[in-house]
């Protein structure tokens, strides 16, 4: 069947996973993030910091690294979803952009797809 074989494709060879965990002096996890490179797209599924450890600059380190490991694999987009109470701000600052947003989600809330170029000038 031609769509299995298709799937199969992107799914099983194309996927290149990133997982980094975050420990701290106690080998305790502090932090992580799970992203996958595929179609020359780095899309970051989940990102995570205790909230004591956040402000520290823990988190900008971990999501420059993931982006240069992402960038060899051939990345040259980034992908992510976020809540608006969530890292919105956060990742705005770090060069991603609001391309998508489902208001009201949760209700008084919203969802939003944001994107970030990693090719050096480009945006």
């Amino acid at each position: 069947m031609k769509i299995r074989s298709f799937i199969e494709k992107y799914e099983k060879k194309e996927r290149q996973p990133i997982n980094i965990i975050v420990l701290d002096e106690n080998k305790q996890w502090i932090g992580g993030i799970h992203a996958e490179v595929y179609w020359n797209w780095l899309e970051i599924n989940d990102f995570w910091l205790k909230k004591e450890y956040r402000g520290e600059g823990i988190g900008k380190e971990l999501l420059e690294l993931t982006e240069k490991i992402a960038k060899e694999k051939g990345a040259e987009k980034a992908l992510l979803t976020t809540f608006e109470f969530q890292a919105r701000t956060f990742y705005e600052m770090k060069g991603y952009k609001v391309v998508g947003e489902i208001k009201d989600y949760p209700p008084g809330s919203s969802y939003f797809t944001m994107v970030k170029s990693l090719s050096m000038g480009k945006q």
